[in-house]
């Protein structure tokens, strides 16, 4: 069977396997009628192309369409690396590319695994050390299962996970959705059969001892290749269950307390031939898979397949309809063509798939940069892109959202205020519409940009002054970490707007909302010329100190607060806009407990924050932890002196800051 080969390659001690005698299902379910299948000419080549995965806006799969590199003698191919393709508007895979130029090493590499954010990824390569294959007690190489972070240009970081080991094979690595299980498949001792699907849990930022999913899933044959999906059906393929012949993709139910029973998906996922590697969108409507199955148009070909009525078993989260109604604040009465935008938000707290806000540095005290502290500053619309709905003349939209997501709600009409609300589903009982209010506006959008003269370089932090000539006030804005910034100023008036920061010789110019009509916003250019070319090096300061006031623990605990790390996400943004930045995360603990428990657990907590940023693709060289105890607490709660305070303030001191230990950015024109 033409399974074997691949289950050999990975596992070499399989060569001698034999294949089930047990007669082969012919059943075809009436649900899987409406399926159509594509073969994805466009990526597939005379070679093998197996084991797509979702990664950013389109797939990564396993080729050995190299013409050209070392050959496995075993198999006779090219050894096996990743591509990506972009997927089109239909689905359809175009344009295959080199994947990594990092991760793709001189052996073989995938199956491949990543997490939700696009910025972790586990994968699959022979066993390697120091960049040489590493044997078995019987000298057979086996295979691995690495992780690896997206760094600024490509994937670093890469590291072996713990549960691997020399003397038999770790692979096919497949992460839940909400990042805490790792499905993989493994022939170690303590299995059913030849391979096995096992699973790790995530426990504080390390994965546990390897759990075997037991005979409801594994056989005395082999079982690889598994996919978790959203609905918690976990897809695997398997020769030991009862199937059509090689490989069969089947599916089991285990999001629940009790499992339901292993399914074979039927035709047409499955053939006479080697049915492995599905993937099923979200929606449960689309998805991708590989086969070597007559018709082809190489060896093993991916496969695109159309489920309109989704596929026989699967169960998704319940969707509400919702209404949502914009509306004027000041008259109550609907507001029609107002601009909605929807966004589902992670368990960090950030927005999925998009930077909904740029990043503000203010001093924490109002009046010097020595401590500062993140603020979000919501993206002018136009960056924003075209809103998901348009209100209806009665000043409303209509849409589905997951009972069991997190949202903002973000609306917009011009002569208005925008606004967002926080919107989560399971606090709706009476499923009631989601009203935002729009106040009226009597000012226009200024919106400007801050730059260095010469070299063009952005500037942060710098302060924007607005003098209104009509009534001599002054007002003040900042700019955020990629030097803009935005004001609604009033209208019919003339301003003059002064940028200036330490350091800089400022600029001066003059806008007028005078007689323009029709206009919505304003733009300005400020340039200023710096002192010196260092400071240009150096838009943060070294020294400088920005406090986390996101990033949350429980008393006694090192792991981060499940969705209470957003300010960890915005440092690893800043980094990634600094790549010259390095920092020293610096933690805290109450008083409660003894000073050697604390000294350890604020070391561990620091080292919790610092996993946090390598996880989201942040160099481990540019991160140094350090843990201070209950040395320096932020007020006055000091248990030595009896002091008894709130929850809160104890929570305060269980922080987590950052120093700002090196920066040398480059004079580079932007």
């Amino acid at each position: 069977m033409r399974y074997l080969f691949l289950l050999a390659l990975l596992s070499p001690f399989l060569l001698s396997a034999q294949v089930d005698p047990r007669p082969r299902s012919r059943e075809r379910s009436d649900l899987n009628s409406t399926v159509e299948l594509h073969n994805l000419t466009t990526v597939n080549t005379p070679a093998l192309e197996f084991s797509p995965v979702f990664y950013s806006n389109g797939i990564v799969f396993v080729s050995s369409r190299r013409k050209e590199g070392p050959i496995d003698q075993q198999i006779g191919e090219t050894f096996f690396e990743l591509f990506y393709s972009e997927l089109d508007p239909n689905g359809l895979p175009i344009r295959p590319e080199s994947f990594s130029l990092r991760i793709n090493s001189q052996l073989h590499e995938g199956p491949v695994s990543f997490n939700r954010d696009g910025d972790l990824m586990y994968f699959t390569r022979n066993n390697l050390q120091q960049g040489v294959q590493k044997a078995d007690s019987k000298g057979k190489v086996g295979m691995k299962i690495y992780q690896a972070s997206r760094g600024l240009f490509d994937w670093e970081n890469v590291q072996e996970l713990a549960f691997n080991s020399n003397e038999f094979s770790c692979m096919h690595p497949a992460l839940s959705p909400d990042g805490n299980k790792l499905y993989f498949a493994s022939n170690r001792p303590g299995g059913q059969g030849g391979l096995d699907i096992w699973v790790v849990f995530n426990q504080n930022g390390s994965w546990s001892e390897p759990v075997n999913m037991g005979s409801q899933v594994n056989t005395s044959g082999n079982e690889g290749f598994p996919f978790i999906h959203e609905s918690g059906n976990l897809f695997f393929a398997s020769d030991g269950h009862k199937g059509y012949g090689g490989l069969d993709l089947f599916m089991i139910d285990v999001g629940r307390p009790e499992w339901g029973d292993v399914i074979n998906l039927g035709e047409p996922f499955n053939s006479e031939a080697d049915d492995l590697g599905i993937i099923l969108n979200p929606d449960g409507d689309i998805g991708y898979f590989s086969s070597d199955r007559a018709g082809g148009y190489g060896k093993d070909d991916l496969y695109m397949f159309e489920a309109p009525l989704g596929i026989q078993g699967v169960q998704f989260p319940k969707v509400s309809n919702i209404v949502i109604a914009v509306y004027d604040e000041n008259s109550g009465r609907p507001l029609p063509g107002a601009s909605i935008w929807v966004y589902e938000k992670t368990t960090t707290g950030t927005v999925k798939g998009v930077d909904l806000y740029d990043l503000e540095l203010s001093p924490s005290d109002g009046k010097n940069n020595s401590k500062m502290i993140f603020r979000r500053t919501r993206k002018q619309e136009e960056e924003l892109g075209e809103p998901r709905f348009v209100s209806n003349s009665s000043g409303e939209a209509y849409t589905l959202l997951n009972e069991t997501g997190k949202y903002i709600i973000l609306a917009s009409k011009a002569g208005y205020t925008s606004r967002e609300v926080e919107y989560v589903p399971e606090n709706n009982i009476y499923n009631r519409p989601i009203e935002v209010g729009l106040s009226p506006s009597n000012c226009m959008t200024l919106s400007g940009l801050v730059a260095s003269s010469p070299y063009d370089k952005h500037i942060p932090n710098a302060k924007v002054r607005m003098i209104n000539q009509c009534t001599g006030e002054e007002l003040e804005a900042q700019t955020n970490i990629n030097g803009t910034f935005e004001y609604c100023i009033e209208i019919g008036c003339e301003f003059t707007v002064i940028s200036e920061l330490p350091g800089y010789r400022s600029d001066t110019t003059q806008v007028s909302t005078v007689n323009l009509r029709g206009k919505r916003s304003l733009a300005v250019v400020m340039k200023m010329a710096p002192e010196s070319t260092s400071i240009l090096r150096k838009p943060i300061q070294e020294g400088s100190v920005i406090l986390l006031q996101n990033i949350h623990y429980d008393f006694g605990k090192s792991s981060i607060r499940k969705g209470e790390a957003r300010d960890l996400e915005d440092l690893a943004r800043l980094m990634k806009t600094y790549p010259s930045m390095e920092v020293e995360l610096i933690s805290h603990t109450d008083c409660r407990g003894s000073d050697e428990f604390n000294l350890r657990l604020s070391l561990d907590r620091a080292e919790s924050a610092k996993q946090f940023l390598i996880s989201r693709g942040v160099d481990r060289r540019r991160i140094k932890a350090f843990g201070y105890g209950e040395a320096y607490p932020a007020n006055h709660c000091d248990c030595s002196a009896g002091v008894n305070c709130t929850e809160e303030e104890y929570e305060a001191n269980r922080r987590t800051e950052v120093r700002i230990a090196r920066m040398d950015e480059p004079l580079k024109k932007e």
